[in-house]
């Protein structure tokens, strides 16, 4: 290779690096202030802590008004793990049915629920909030979970309905040669194939429902049902004194979840997304 094509490659990786280093900073900043003792996380600029300590965990740790953030956690795990399983399975369930299935209007069906992905979330917020306490659902995880179990993602949906498209109908139609019905078509043909679409959903379905912030602070206001999320904000008082050290602290053991599921499943990630309609 001429050297002058590897000094324009060095000198391209080493801009690359330099600019993932500095959307990283914040990120970086977040963990290492978490070790520095209160008086240094604004006093010292450096990104290296000077001096270290872990008393921001454990007092982190002790969450709020008897509650600890364990209670926290857990309740955001419960609501992301429910809304994983409600997305994969009635998504995938009205994605086989809009690709495979003839029924009336599909087209106008199909069309509406695009439409839908158009909606911004704070148009359907107060309808919902109204319809959700006439159910009497306020302080429960009802408005969290249940819309996933009932295909409210259309994102989800038209991901998935690309993916089957693509996959032969030779297959739908020599199983039901064979005798096979429309659910065992779906699971025994389609699903095995759908799998990274699938793992997909499942990841972004993770992380967005463990990130999320403004529909948790609309529908749970009881301390013991408050998720990671509610809980960090609550270390925050803008008219008191902040514990800066415990909210950086517990805000870094968020991270861990999304990030580890998605370092455990980013080839999955990344298949079902080069996949999904290409085929």
């Amino acid at each position: 290779m001429p050297l002058k094509r590897r000094l324009v490659q060095a000198g391209r990786h080493t801009a690359i690096i330099l600019f993932g280093l500095l959307m990283l900073y914040p990120v970086l900043w977040l963990i290492l202030s978490s070790f520095k003792p209160n008086h240094l996380i604004f006093t010292n600029s450096s990104l290296i802590p000077t001096s270290f300590t872990f008393e921001h965990f454990v007092n982190g740790w002790k969450g709020l008004q008897g509650v600890s953030f364990g209670r926290f956690f857990g309740n955001s795990a419960l609501i992301s793990v429910l809304s994983v399983l409600g997305n994969v399975i009635s998504c995938s369930l009205a994605a086989y049915a809009f690709s495979r299935l003839r029924f009336k209007f599909k087209g106008l069906w199909f069309s509406i629920m695009l439409v839908t992905i158009m909606l911004p979330y704070h148009v359907t917020l107060v309808p919902q909030y109204i319809l959700y306490n006439e159910l009497h659902w306020i302080n429960t995880y009802f408005p969290l979970i249940l819309p996933k179990w009932l295909a409210q993602d259309s994102f989800f949906i038209l991901l998935m309905v690309q993916f089957i498209r693509g996959i032969p109908r030779e297959l739908d139609e020599s199983a039901t040669i064979d005798g096979c019905g429309q659910s065992q078509i779906f699971f025994r043909i389609v699903v095995p194939l759908l799998v990274p679409a699938l793992i997909t959903t499942a990841i972004f379905t993770f992380i967005w429902s463990w990130d999320d912030f403004f529909s948790q602070m609309i529908y749970l206001s009881k301390i013991d049902l408050f998720t990671v999320q509610l809980g960090i904000r609550s270390l925050f008082d803008p008219s008191g004194q902040s514990d800066w050290g415990a909210l950086l602290a517990m805000s870094t053991l968020s991270l861990l979840p999304v990030t580890i599921i998605f370092l455990v499943f980013q080839r999955y990630f990344l298949e079902g997304i080069a996949t999904t309609g290409l085929k």
